[in-house]
């Protein structure tokens, strides 16, 4: 397969990105035939019907990966795709040959990932795999945290200031208020770099 200039470009530069060095270990790290094999029996194949043209499960798989790991929504991703040559190298993309799957591909895939349980399932594989080698995944929440403010006189009704209330500084910048903590759903990150 011949490569387009854009692909040669980037195959001669000089510096590998930290995404370049992420995904060349998530490439070693992640045992991509059990996974398929256990995604198989519920991805259909709908070659010959009509429609858009099936993706490949292994493409699907990457696709999902690189969402998870970079906390990417489905558009990001989609986006990320296009953005990406590292990326696009990663999932075996060519755009001067193909389109990438599209945001809509990638949430009917991750529907199905959840319908079966295929998540957990797939996330105790890759915790297998590495465990096999010395390392470790965890399951992870991300919290995160903002500045509510509120004018710095504010007293109770002892003529004391709320205990619950701080400063904090946000860039140059003093703030006196409340610090939120917000906890989105609980995600299964397959991060480990």
């Amino acid at each position: 397969m011949q490569k387009t200039f854009s692909e040669l470009e980037y195959t001669g530069k000089k510096k590998q990105t930290r995404r370049d060095r992420f995904l060349a270990d998530l490439e070693q790290l992640v045992p991509w035939a059990q996974l398929e094999a256990q995604v198989v029996p519920f991805y259909s194949d709908t070659t010959g019907k009509r429609g858009r043209p099936a993706i490949g499960l292994s493409r699907m798989l990457r696709m999902y990966v690189v969402q998870q790991c970079f906390g990417f929504s489905d558009e990001g991703t989609e986006d990320a795709v296009y953005d990406s040559q590292a990326i696009r190298g990663f999932m075996g993309i060519d755009l001067g040959r193909e389109s990438a799957p599209d945001a809509t591909t990638l949430l009917r895939f991750r529907r199905l990932l959840e319908t079966h349980q295929l998540t957990r399932v797939l996330f105790e594989t890759i915790n297998q795999h590495l465990a096999s080698q010395g390392l470790l995944l965890k399951e992870g929440t991300i919290v995160d945290a903002t500045l509510i403010a509120a004018p710095p006189s504010v007293k109770n009704r002892e003529g004391k200031r709320d205990p619950e209330m701080h400063q904090a500084k946000k860039g140059n910048q003093w703030h006196f208020g409340m610090k939120a903590h917000v906890r989105p759903e609980s995600r299964l990150n397959f991060c480990f770099a």
